[in-house]
């Protein structure tokens, strides 16, 4: 299977600016279908990014975030090839991972 997310990592003067997007339906539970039948809540819960060994961000999130998330954030004290790890996990116990070298 095909990873869910893409992320682009680059360092510069000690910070790293990370940018990532995830591919996932996010469903509220309050959309309906064609048929009129409420669309079961389907949507992210955490979402993780880890450098060698130590948690950078960390987020939390619920049904009112947009179908395939957009997230940017910075940190400080990375450094070009450093990997990146970001992983997330749904709330019907799905998840994804994906690791990276920081350009």
């Amino acid at each position: 299977m095909a990873s869910t997310i893409r992320v682009r990592a680059i360092a510069a003067d000690g910070n790293v600016e990370v940018q990532s997007l995830i591919r996932h339906p996010m469903d509220s539970g309050f959309m309906k279908n064609d048929k009129g039948q409420i669309i079961p809540a389907h949507f992210i819960q955490t979402v993780t990014f880890e450098t060698k060994g130590k948690i950078v961000f960390t987020a939390f999130w619920g049904p009112a975030i947009s179908k395939d998330p957009y997230l940017k954030f910075s940190y400080q004290g990375g450094a070009k090839g450093d990997p990146l790890t970001i992983s997330w996990t749904d709330n019907e116990g799905m998840s994804d991972t994906l690791t990276t070298k920081v350009a």
